[in-house]
């Protein structure tokens, strides 16, 4: 296997992968979209609404907000708590309290105010509602992590894509992340996750016996 980095930029990263087969590159791709664990908004407690958006809209909204990643809390299923409302091991939680003191108030996402300051909104300028005066939000949001296969709000990419030069057995890769994980933290978590069912599978087949 040879992996040569042609770009990188912010959210961007283009390198060409060679020496492997087409079943590991297309694996590879397929585990950045669906498998990689990143962090979304996946709970909302609304404690006042009287906004024109309905409660369970502005939930939703603010489930496809994406957030930083920190990678030292737990994957829900795997807590020790055991927790339907998660604890401080595998949920992050924000805040949000606003009313309108202008005819027409728009709320965004820097607004949402993080418990955790490594775990936030991507971007400061995601348009979440509109108020007017005299209306108000107020509500607690809490992030888990996830994955991809589950819902989209927990896809590290936004394009994970490549094209194959089939004389040369190259693979040009575009990943693009969703500004959750650096593009190459995915690439090298998707392919310690290959390696890790690479792994299982062998030890799987090792427990065969011959009837």
């Amino acid at each position: 296997m040879d992996i040569k980095l042609l770009s990188k930029e912010q959210e961007t990263l283009r390198f060409v992968l060679s020496d492997v087969s087409p079943a590991f590159a297309n694996a590879l791709r397929r585990i950045m979209i669906s498998e990689i664990p990143v962090m979304a908004i996946d709970d909302v407690m609304i404690l006042e609404n009287n906004s024109v958006m309905y409660d369970e809209i502005l939930a939703h909204r603010l489930g496809l907000i994406p957030v930083t990643t920190d990678t030292s809390y737990n994957l829900p299923e795997e807590c020790t708590c055991k927790s339907e409302l998660g604890c401080e091991k595998c949920r992050a939680s924000f805040s949000l309290e606003i009313e309108a003191s202008e005819p027409v108030e728009v709320v965004y996402s820097s607004q949402l105010k993080p418990e955790n300051p490594e775990v936030k909104p991507v971007s400061d300028r995601i348009p979440i509602v509109k108020l007017t005066a005299g209306q108000k939000i107020k509500l607690e949001a809490y992030a888990r992590l996830g994955r991809g296969n589950v819902h989209a709000k927990w896809q590290s990419v936004s394009a994970a894509t490549y094209n194959y030069d089939e004389k040369a057995r190259t693979f040009t890769f575009l990943v693009e992340s969703t500004g959750t994980m650096p593009p190459e933290k995915i690439v090298l978590e998707a392919a310690r996750i290959i390696n890790a069912k690479s792994v299982s599978f062998g030890e799987g087949l090792g427990g065969m016996t011959e009837s």
